[in-house]
């Protein structure tokens, strides 16, 4: 329990005030000067056990009280694995405890054979789909389990999506925190109902590849990459720590900790810190985030688990809140965690902060039944020598792999039903992404198939991880993308790409395909009846993009557009892609933004595209006409904080679409947008409380439940609308509400619900509001409050095409 003073201190926490601004001085070589800018928050809270954790903490008790000390701390730490597994805990054999694997990520498992690639958490977004995310995760950790891995290292909701460029943005699902919310609720729900342990990732503000970690004097001869200006002296006494996110308190909790809260309200296990500091306090040893708003106001069950490497101290990061160490325990609690042993007999840490660490791990194995008839570990540590294959594969899985695919694709532009096919005789097909990669070998000696890279074929992975940071590039020129770089990659049973579906549908429905899938400038026969492109905008962990479109692509859609009457333009796009340089050429008839579709991606696109089914995803983003609409920039070591980087969230909880209307910009696709096959007309909206919903300013009393006070999570308001299908082909339409909160931003998403509706048909949608979704939080008094008065709210298509509104009266 935090004391009251602690709480007190954390009324003034991070306000604006801290943020270290861009001065000019000597340059600050200590980072005592930042000190008092994360509050102290001590002792870490012990794990509570309570409601649905009573019997799996009972039992982690009783077990943890048989070890001794060093068992105690041996299980806290990392070992190198003799295995595939991203990392493997300590073992205590006498008691039974064999340890866990954990293993990358939240799209598939990664780096292994007979498995699935899902489609990435970008698709999972712009499918705006509870239901079929649900379904997806628990295939996908259902994968997991037979290969062994207890601990599965995803899903992902920060980055929430604050910088455009952000490097890692796609891994989640939004960058906006309720939708974000909304699906990681239902992933993790998906995943730990397999049985598998989900650690939900990066804990918190990690917004930014660029100095995510610290960049050593000695790294490459001196500081000359990472992203650093080439400015700058080529080298550089010191080490250059990672970024701060500098963070004020009201925007901490009502945009990058609320999906985070979801995340723990649907029981996760573990919880990731992350690579930066956050008020200049490491992320995984800041008492204020681990200690305060994770295990006590949002009342964690699980452990914390450092992401590789993140660990930056001994003592403190133990006082701070971490768990467990990963990949190892190295300099700081040891190799076997010994040095934590030394810790608590010298009085450094109390006994009870390791008794509750390694309570908690052996809490979330029982919490999961993983104590029960668990399949040992099947990922060989390499797969070019003789090994025990394990078909991870579900045929089950087939048509979820499949609709996550279709679903994930949002048409933006179609002219004239230009789209879908109707019989053609004759399609031409440009792009580099049209096909599949030339090598996607499990057992390549780069690597690349393992880190997602099957689409840079001439590029080494590696080289984006390590100094001097050599970015891959914008896009994927060696074959279609179906995933983005880094930890998140997938390990595809096969890909389908574009051109491979469309020779299989062209035998099928008897028509003619011409390619050219090298030329810039293609010549085009005339008796094309249409002309699709195939483009990409490449991603990766370890490095942020050098921007959000490219000449290289867009001179080919151009091209081809000039010879082409009706060019048709698909996108497998890794993040934010702006089209503005060609979106009204009047021979660009269609577009479609294919994201990162998993290794059925040519055959969903290709049931798009001749209408075996209507499009219905809706985008999960802002597509902006300009790259400087976006209001937040990569930040860079400048000026006196040259040594520590600071990254200040001045811009409040104004990211994305709530920037764009508070500004009144235009974007060239809002928030939410996304076109079918048919159209939809809503009417009817109704907007109520709850009949005796407790409306109070301060929410009721309750007990802290997972996800924090139990009273926030109420049902006080309601409203419902109904939807009908005016044209002639059944979709999936997402209806949206938004509401305006007083003193907020212009609107915020605040429901979603999916309905599919035949022609002629009308289907009613419901959206439950709870007390949160209509709180802000009150700094002064570290509390979120439910104002009085009026809050108005709109139902419709998009973030800006909202025909029905309303109010709703709060007192």
């Amino acid at each position: 329990m935090v004391s009251f003073i602690a709480r007190v201190t954390a009324a003034s926490y991070l306000s604006l005030s801290i943020f270290a601004g861009t001065s000019f001085g000597q340059n600050i070589t200590d980072d005592s000067h930042f000190y008092g800018q994360s509050p102290s928050v001590l002792p870490s809270p012990e794990a509570p056990g309570t409601l649905s954790w009573q019997t799996a903490h009972a039992k982690a008790v009783a077990l943890v009280s048989q070890m001794t000390l060093a068992e105690r701390a041996n299980i806290t730490v990392g070992y190198t694995p003799s295995t595939g597994c991203s990392g493997v805990t300590g073992t205590v054999p006498r008691l039974g405890w064999e340890g866990l694997c954990l293993a990358d990520a939240g799209q598939g498992l990664r780096a292994t054979d007979f498995v699935n690639a899902y489609p990435a958490g970008i698709s999972v977004g712009t499918s705006w789909n509870k239901a079929l995310t649900l379904q997806r995760a628990t295939h996908m950790a259902a994968e997991f389990k037979r290969k062994g891995v207890h601990v599965l290292l995803g899903p992902v909701v920060g980055p929430l999506g604050r910088v455009a460029l952000g490097g890692r943005n796609w891994e989640g699902f939004s960058n906006d925190p309720y939708l974000s919310g909304s699906l990681v609720h239902d992933t993790i729900k998906g995943i730990q109902n397999a049985g598998v342990i989900s650690s939900v990732k990066h804990f918190i503000g990690n917004e930014q590849e660029e100095n995510r970690n610290p960049i050593t004097s000695t790294a490459s001869g001196g500081i000359g990459g990472g992203g650093l200006s080439s400015s700058n002296p080529a080298n550089i006494s010191q080490t250059v720590e990672s970024v701060s996110s500098n963070i004020d308190d009201k925007t901490m909790h009502e945009l990058y900790l609320w999906p985070f809260a979801d995340a723990v309200h649907a029981g996760s296990a573990s919880v990731m810190c992350s690579y930066q500091r956050i008020n200049n306090t490491y992320g995984c040893h800041n008492q204020k985030t681990q200690n305060d708003l994770l295990k006590t106001e949002l009342g964690f069950e699980g452990f914390v688990v450092s992401d590789w490497g993140a660990q930056h101290a001994g003592i403190a990061s133990a006082e701070g809140g971490l768990d467990m160490a990963m990949p190892n325990g190295g300099f700081f609690w040891g190799k076997d965690g010994s040095n934590l042993t030394t810790f608590v007999k010298n009085g450094s840490i109390p006994e009870a902060r390791l008794t509750d660490m390694a309570t908690r791990i052996v809490a979330a194995w029982y919490q999961l039944g993983q104590d029960r008839d668990f399949p040992p570990v099947s990922l060989p540590l390499q797969y070019n020598v003789s090994h025990k294959a394990v078909n991870a594969r579900d045929p089950a899985s087939k048509p979820i792999l499949l609709q996550g695919a279709i679903e994930g694709h949002v048409l933006v532009k179609n002219v004239n039903k230009a789209l879908p096919f109707k019989k053609p005789k004759l399609l031409s097909l440009f792009g580099y992404d049209a096909v599949a990669p030339p090598r996607v070998n499990l057992v390549d000696a780069n690597f690349n198939y393992k880190f997602g890279f099957l689409s840079n074929t001439d590029f080494f992975w590696r080289d984006a991880f390590a100094p001097p940071f050599t970015n891959p590039g914008q896009i994927g020129p060696n074959g279609t993308l179906i995933v983005g770089g880094g930890s998140g990659g997938t390990a595809p049973a096969y890909i389908s790409a574009p051109f491979d579906a469309l020779q299989e549908r062209a035998y099928a429905d008897g028509f003619q395909l011409l390619w050219d899938f090298h030329s810039t400038a293609p010549l085009v026969d005339q008796a094309s009846d249409a002309c699709l492109v195939f483009i990409n905008a490449f991603a990766t962990e370890g490095v942020d993009r050098e921007g959000l479109h490219d000449d290289y692509s867009d001179d080919i859609i151009l091209n081809v557009a000039s010879a082409c009457s009706n060019t048709i333009v698909v996108i497998h796009n890794a993040g934010i892609r702006l089209v503005d340089t060609w979106i009204e050429h009047p021979n660009i008839t269609a577009v479609m933004f294919a994201h990162l579709p998993g290794q059925d991606s040519g055959r969903a696109a290709v049931s798009l595209l001749f209408g075996d089914e209507s499009p219905s995803g809706k985008m999960s983003y802002t597509v902006a006409r300009n790259e400087s609409d976006y209001n937040v920039p990569i930040a860079k070591p400048a000026d006196e904080f040259f040594f520590f980087p600071q990254d200040d969230f001045t811009e409040g909880v104004y990211i994305d679409y709530r920037d764009f209307d508070r500004k009144n910009i235009t974007p060239r696709y809002e928030f939410g947008f996304g076109l079918t096959y048919t159209t939809f007309e809503y009417s009817d909206l109704s907007v109520s409380l709850v009949q005796n919903a407790n409306t109070s300013r301060a929410a009721p009393e309750s007990p802290i439940i997972e996800g924090g006070r139990e009273s926030l999570w109420d049902v006080i308001a309601t409203a419902t609308a109904v939807i009908t299908n005016t044209g002639d082909v059944t979709a999936k339409e997402v209806a949206q509400l938004y509401v305006n909160i007083p003193g907020g931003p212009v609107r915020q998403l605040r429901g979603f619900d999916k309905v599919e509706i035949a022609p002629g048909q009308t289907e009613a949608v419901k959206f439950t509001l709870l007390r949160r979704d209509l709180s802000d939080w009150n700094v002064a008094e570290q509390a979120w409050v439910l104002q009085q008065g009026k809050y108005p709210v709109w139902v419709g298509a998009s973030s800006r095409i909202l025909p029905l509104s309303g109010e709703l009266t709060i007192s």
